[in-house]
């Protein structure tokens, strides 16, 4: 099993920043992959990005790159999405989850809601 703990999210105004940070717990040993998605109100959940554990490859929807970065800190078992020059639009849950690589997202966090007012 894995645990998935998200923190970071918040209220902030548009053309700001946040940091999301998503703690990995339990045999994190066997992830292959880990995102970031989010919903907003009334929308299906949405891919926003993801990065190999054990690599440095990364994936981003169009939405949002140039704009969020993922990263991670394998000591920590803590990846990472840096959101710069956020928009109104961005405001959602944004959950993280890792991947065995078996064709779904295996695990998933709680949640954490960012908010990004106009």
């Amino acid at each position: 099993q894995v645990q998935l703990v998200e923190s970071g999210g918040g209220l902030v105004q548009a053309g700001g920043s946040l940091r999301l940070s998503c703690a990995a717990s339990g045999r994190t040993f066997s992830i292959q992959t880990m995102g970031w998605f989010r919903q907003a109100p009334g929308k299906d959940r949405e891919f926003v990005g993801s990065m190999r554990w054990h690599g440095s490859s990364t994936y981003y929807a169009d939405s949002v790159k140039g704009r969020f970065t993922i990263s991670r800190d394998n000591a920590k078992n803590t990846l990472y999405l840096q959101m710069n020059n956020l928009k109104p639009e961005d405001t959602a849950v944004y959950y993280c989850a890792a991947t065995l690589d078996l064709g779904r997202w295996d695990y998933w966090g709680q949640g954490t809601q960012v908010t990004v007012s106009s």
